[in-house]
């Protein structure tokens, strides 16, 4: 996207960093990398990530050519699900959604075409077939769209909040409900980018959980997203005083989590539902716990029982 492009209508007045992002369909962190190292400015201005775009204003972009390595391939990422709209996949951790700046791991997109799965070519440049995503860092079924028509549909059923996402979760303490919802607005941290917070001005943001183990150290759930923000789960419960267990960015204890030998926060999407965008029938995929969670919830399993002995 070399060259110089006059400021579009529908972004005046939108900071630099999400006018970059929207133009170009990458994050905002990766828009503001573009930015903070001179690839795309704002003629005749300093160019900051949090400038507002003027009606009059010219962005110019000079992106650097760089030889870039393929991206890796994941031949092992689990396919629970496959038909000729959707595929359902069991992404494991360490693995984007999709391409971005500054991300060269490897991506459920990227491997799911290197290994032949047609995706259909609507959506985003680059996140093309993607109606929702899993942080990199969260395990867990990931549903990606193959035809036009599953990709209108699924898309709106995400955003309707049709599609019943269920994670398990293992959250520090000891939570004083057995089934409660935290319904709390969530948007970016003002200090980081990177994190997210419970504020006012943020986007609506609803979650369920229901208890299903008591340790003495910390409690296993089941959550149900009502909505699907970044880092939802993670914020939410370490806005009530309950972070993940693992979660460095939210609050986690180092301690617990040097014991249970985690190396990412103990969240995994064990199960979606939803109605199938051609035969209209409700369909479920479910999912294992993965390994290193289940090492983890069995680490506290034991703790606790040598805890009731003494």
């Amino acid at each position: 996207m070399d060259g110089i492009l006059p400021a579009p209508d529908a972004l005046v007045g939108k900071r630099l960093d999400v006018v970059v992002s929207k133009m170009m369909g990458i994050s905002r962190s990766a828009a503001s990398h573009l930015i903070e190292s001179g690839q795309v400015t704002l003629l005749g201005h300093v160019s900051d990530k949090s400038a507002r775009l003027g009606r009059n204003d010219m962005l110019e972009f000079a992106l650097e050519n760089r030889e870039e390595e393929p991206e890796p391939i994941d031949h092992d990422m689990p396919i629970v699900y496959e038909d000729d709209d959707i595929v359902v996949v069991d992404k494991p951790i360490g693995m984007a959604a999709h391409a971005s700046v500054g991300w060269s791991g490897p991506t459920v997109l990227g491997s799911l075409l290197a290994r032949g799965v047609r995706i259909t070519d609507y959506g985003a440049a680059g996140r093309q077939g993607i109606v929702s995503r899993l942080d990199v860092g969260t395990s867990g079924l990931m549903l990606v769209c193959k035809s036009e028509l599953a990709y209108k549909e699924m898309r709106r059923q995400f955003s309707e909040h049709e599609v019943v996402k269920t994670y398990h979760a293992v959250v520090q303490g000891n939570l004083v409900q057995n089934r409660a919802t935290i319904e709390a607005p969530i948007g970016r941290d003002k200090v980081s980018d990177f994190r997210f917070t419970v504020t006012p001005a943020g986007k609506e943001a609803i979650t369920h959980w229901d208890v299903l183990e008591r340790l003495s150290e910390a409690t296993y759930v089941k959550v149900n997203l009502e909505t699907g923000r970044t880092h939802q789960i993670r914020v939410h419960f370490s806005s009530i005083g309950h972070p993940l267990v693992g979660d460095a960015m939210y609050g986690a204890n180092p301690k617990l989590t040097e014991i249970t030998g985690l190396k990412r926060q103990w969240l995994h999407a064990m199960q979606l539902e939803f109605k199938h965008p051609r035969t209209k029938m409700w369909t479920t995929v479910e999912s294992n716990t993965p390994n290193d969670l289940r090492q983890a919830l069995e680490i506290l399993r034991h703790r606790q029982s040598e805890r009731e002995k003494e």
